[in-house]
């Protein structure tokens, strides 16, 4: 990957649209929601505190989360679809 986010700013997948229904039917892309998991793929050196000391991330590369719906920047990069976010943004981490 040759992203490196910046301080406490975390690069995310999202995960794909469900193109199915749960009867069975097939949904059309502009239809589909945006998915609000996805997998954390990089992750900046953390948050720099008022004192000038360094607050290490809570996530890791790897770590499925739970994402605000809108939030983050949507980016392109080598034709992948990424999302860079504020790691308080992420809602949760999902084990």
């Amino acid at each position: 990957m040759s992203i490196r986010p910046l301080y406490d700013n975390v690069l995310v997948k999202r995960a794909e649209a469900e193109e199915r229904t749960s009867g069975g039917l097939f949904l059309p892309s502009a239809a589909q929601e945006k998915q609000v998991y996805g997998e954390v793929k990089a992750v900046g050196k953390g948050k720099v505190l008022k004192d000038g000391s360094l607050r290490a991330p809570t996530v890791k590369v790897g770590d499925k989360v739970l994402l605000a719906k809108w939030g983050g920047n949507e980016i392109k990069h080598e034709g992948e679809e990424y999302l860079i976010l504020k790691e308080s943004e992420l809602l949760a981490i999902i084990n």
